[in-house]
């Protein structure tokens, strides 16, 4: 695929992911400055990976809260709460990917991706579902 192409793909995939409102808002706060990580982040999550055939969106959600919690990327783990919701993740099954996670990436970085996602999954109306976090 062209680089075009690549980013028509990972523009429509990041829509149907993220929801328009925020792609919208990440277009409208892009300046000169942060263009080049725009076009390159939609080219080669959304349009290289996201695309793939190998793992369904469920799957790469899981993935995804996997990796944040065990980086610590608590804004990119709210974010992608609400994108694990969209993707059809019960609050039940979203906790049992961060217990796990914990096993690996250490109790802090889970307790922390707990208190991250109770909030999230509180706001989208999904926190009777979800256990209190550890600790």
């Amino acid at each position: 695929m062209t680089d075009d192409e690549l980013y028509r793909e990972g523009i429509q995939v990041r829509r149907e992911v993220l929801g328009d409102a925020h792609v919208d808002r990440a277009v409208a706060n892009t300046t000169e400055f942060s263009q080049p990580f725009q076009d390159w982040i939609t080219r080669s999550a959304w349009g290289s990976v996201w695309t793939r055939p190998g793992l369904d969106r469920r799957t790469r959600s899981c993935v995804t809260l996997a990796a944040l919690t065990a980086l610590h990327c608590h804004e990119e783990l709210a974010m992608h709460v609400r994108v694990a919701v969209h993707n059809g993740l019960t609050a039940a099954e979203i906790s049992e990917v961060l217990l796990h996670t914990a096993v690996y990436a250490g109790a802090p970085a889970g307790n922390a991706a707990f208190a991250v996602a109770q909030r999230v999954l509180a706001e989208l109306g999904e926190e009777s579902a979800v256990p209190d976090p550890p600790g």
